[in-house]
């Protein structure tokens, strides 16, 4: 009896589909057919937004990006809100009313800032701490794979005055939840989303008795169509009626501990907490970047100034730049997936916010885009390959259901041209290539 395994071998492509002069290309994820550019800034209306992860399936279509009037999309629009509307001494002042209402004096922790000690979790507690008064205790979701350098600025923020929870997951079940989220959803960092975006409400006040929450930027700063103002998290991100009946990686919990050989515990810290237990909480989760005008290369050189934070030593893959999410080597990856599905890749999230706080020019960015995103990941190959095989004396039921648990270059190849949406690319000449890019 031939074993039914749930991840076969992938598929070989049908180039057919992937012709250049087709007209009547497929469509995957839900994005739209036709690919439009911002007017103002390098993102495109296939740049995908948040979405509520644990409902994430391959059948989920993807929200994006927003282009208004004369094509200028949703974060160019947010961006000329803040410097021609808002009144910034008036949003301190509510971040100081904020402050008071959960200030404590009894030199116990006041609120709480998730992060890794990368440029945005550093500003924020910093900024809480030193500036305006607040006993905030920082905690971290533990990256995949610690780079050299995001390690160091990790321990450069706690040095800087800070206690911290540092959660680190176990390793077997990341590593197979990971490989799942990879070979369904094309999605590799999602498992460390989940247990970073959906840890934290849960052990705020039961675990701590912390009822205020910080986040650094606001998701409007890159186009997601959040309320504007408000300064609160939506709730419907990361709470559910039941969290049994939501998925990892594409696959529903149950399946998780029936084919899998997980467990309700390991999977508790990766779900997000009911609506009920949220409640009852208290719980108010904020972002700082709607009180205080954020400018993420200011936020660096305050890093900078104000601890031994240091970029990485060399330009992350697939951009120019050297201080944006770089404590992680599963960063690489995780952009180049995206480039893939989407079109959208780590030059054009870097040039597309630097364009608008006028660190570049849009021809600049344009020129950026087009050299450095969509670059093969090569960097930390060999350990990004290691860390998503699933040997089978560490999986024993897990690795069954794969039929070739042990990731290559081979494999992840074809595995990654099954998840190239015939409208975004086309084959010629042995090569891949974007259908419509950018100018």
């Amino acid at each position: 009896m031939k074993n039914k395994f749930i991840f076969k071998f992938p598929s070989k492509i049908n180039f057919k589909n992937y012709r250049h002069s087709s007209s009547n290309n497929a469509v995957f994820y839900g994005l739209n057919k036709k690919v439009e550019f911002c007017t103002k800034c390098t993102y495109s209306n296939q740049k995908p937004n948040s979405e509520k992860e644990f409902t994430h399936t391959l059948k989920t279509i993807k929200p994006t990006v927003k282009l208004k009037k004369r094509n200028v999309c949703n974060a160019c629009d947010v961006h000329d809100y803040k410097k021609n509307t808002i009144d910034w001494k008036k949003r301190e002042v509510l971040l100081l009313k904020l402050c008071d209402k959960f200030r404590r004096k009894d030199g116990q922790y006041d609120c709480l800032v998730p992060g890794s000690g990368g440029i945005d979790s550093f500003f924020t507690a910093h900024k809480l701490k030193y500036k305006y008064g607040m006993n905030p205790l920082t905690i971290t979701y533990s990256p995949h794979l610690y780079t050299d350098w995001g390690y160091k600025n990790f321990k450069s923020w706690i040095d800087s005055g800070f206690d911290n929870f540092l959660f680190t997951p176990n390793t077997r079940v990341h590593r197979l939840l990971t490989r799942i989220s990879l070979e369904n959803l094309f999605h590799p960092f999602q498992p460390f989303f989940f247990g970073q975006n959906y840890l934290t409400p849960k052990v705020a006040k039961k675990k701590f008795g912390i009822e205020l929450v910080f986040y650094g930027e606001s998701p409007l700063e890159y186009g997601n169509d959040d309320d504007r103002n408000t300064p609160l998290k939506d709730p419907s991100y990361f709470t559910v009626k039941n969290p049994m009946e939501t998925y990892i990686g594409g696959i529903k919990i149950k399946k998780l501990i029936s084919e899998f050989g997980l467990s309700k515990n390991d999977l508790e810290h990766y779900l997000p907490i009911s609506n009920k237990e949220f409640r009852k909480n208290k719980s108010e989760i904020h972002y700082l970047g709607w009180y205080l005008k954020w400018h993420p290369q200011e936020v660096y050189y305050y890093a900078v100034e104000n601890s031994n934070f240091k970029p990485s030593p060399e330009r992350n893959i697939g951009t120019y730049g050297k201080y944006k999410s770089i404590d992680d080597k599963m960063d690489d990856l995780h952009f180049y997936t995206t480039f893939i599905k989407f079109g959208i890749g780590r030059a054009t999230y870097d040039s597309a916010q630097e364009i608008r706080n006028g660190e570049l020019l849009r021809n600049e960015g344009v020129k950026l885009v087009k050299k450095f995103d969509g670059e093969y990941p090569k960097r930390f190959e060999k350990e990004l390959f290691e860390y998503l095989s699933l040997p089978k004396n560490d999986f024993l039921k897990a690795s069954k259901n794969f039929e070739k648990p042990i990731l290559n270059k081979e494999y992840f190849e074809l595995l990654t041209d099954n998840f190239r949406s015939p409208h975004l690319w086309f084959f010629e000449k042995s090569n891949w290539k974007l259908r419509k890019k950018i100018n």
